[in-house]
């Protein structure tokens, strides 16, 4: 018999993390016993509040009392609503209770913003990580120590587990199943539950954010300027002669206020803008191609897939509005 904690911190939470895990995690179970297991786990759901509600206040879940836990063999660490400094501030006695837990032999899984409380417990030092795509920055300011697992859906390490972010924590349930019971069981689940268990990466979902928080105003004027010209051939020599800076300064600077080399940013976004006409429009794939700068078929699909996991015309199949509902 395993022992499941689902934690419930002192701060605003997805409370749909934390029902959704509940909910597969003791359909699997029960699963389990009628094929003539015996069962297999215990799950609570516990902190050291005695309640917390959904962001709107319908929803509501009354937690054990964590301190009547003294062993569990898998912690899960829901999904947090913003306020992550302030929530790693309020909630130091739960990170020394999972740190506790984590030292006593027991597992440990975060769900999408719940890894900004995995990383404060210090478990994630020399390890890679997944979170949500669009907070990979403010992670990072917060936890420069850390490697992110760009794209990834899930990590697993050391019975460390981390989760890409928002409803594919259901993923991440699947994985835990998995591993817990066996392969027919995870599969059960994704049917019962409608869950493609076959996710892997967040490549498809990821939304290009334009890396404007810095206070480097020559690199934000040659972000205007990519973002202005994609359907030009743009030379990095000559914009930096132009913003009259060595190229190789205008590399350093750029690198560092936006984490991309030029290359890499204008790729991006160009792909970016790319996918929007694909989503939205009927243009074919070779006149988005041209729109976005690419004369060259094979660079411009290799670039696409690299960026979002998928090639143009799958990308297409699966966005396109006009396409969907055929």
């Amino acid at each position: 018999m395993k022992h499941v904690t689902i934690v419930v911190p002192d701060c605003r939470v997805n409370v749909n993390t934390i029902g959704g895990a509940y909910d597969i995690l003791c359909r699997a179970n029960e699963y389990w016993k009628q094929a003539g297991h015996p069962s297999l786990l215990t799950i609570e759901i516990a902190g050291f509040v005695p309640e917390v509600r959904s962001h709107n206040g319908y929803l509501s879940i009354r937690p054990a009392d964590i301190r009547t836990i003294r062993h569990t063999d898998l912690v899960l660490i829901p999904a947090v609503l913003g306020g992550y400094e302030e929530a790693v501030q309020q909630n130091q006695e739960l990170l020394d209770w999972i740190r506790l837990q984590y030292k006593c032999g027991a597992e440990v899984a975060s769900m999408c913003s719940g890894g900004f409380l995995l990383a404060a417990t210090g478990l994630l030092q020399n390890r890679a990580c997944s979170i949500h795509w669009n907070k990979t920055e403010e992670f990072e300011r917060m936890f420069p120590g850390i490697t992110i697992a760009t794209g990834k859906i899930i990590t697993h390490e050391n019975g460390i587990y981390t989760n890409g972010g928002a409803y594919s924590f259901l993923n991440l349930v699947l994985y835990l199943v998995e591993i817990l019971f066996d392969r027919s069981v995870a599969i059960f689940c994704s049917k019962v539950f409608q869950i493609d268990v076959e996710r892997i990466t967040q490549s498809p979902f990821t939304i290009f954010q334009v890396q404007k928080e810095h206070d480097d105003e020559l690199i934000r004027d040659a972000q205007t300027y990519i973002e202005e010209h994609l359907d030009t051939r743009i030379s990095f020599e000559k914009l930096a002669v132009h913003l009259a800076v060595s190229r190789r300064n205008f590399d350093r600077r750029f690198i560092r206020a936006t984490g991309n080399t030029p290359v890499e940013y204008l790729q991006r976004v160009k792909i970016e803008a790319a996918k929007k006409e694909l989503e939205r429009g009927r243009k074919t794939i070779f006149e988005v191609m041209m729109d976005v700068g690419y004369t060259d078929d094979k660079t411009f699909r290799d670039v696409f897939r690299k960026i979002t996991g998928l090639s143009p015309a799958d990308y297409r199949n699966r966005y396109n509005k006009e396409r969907i509902s055929v």
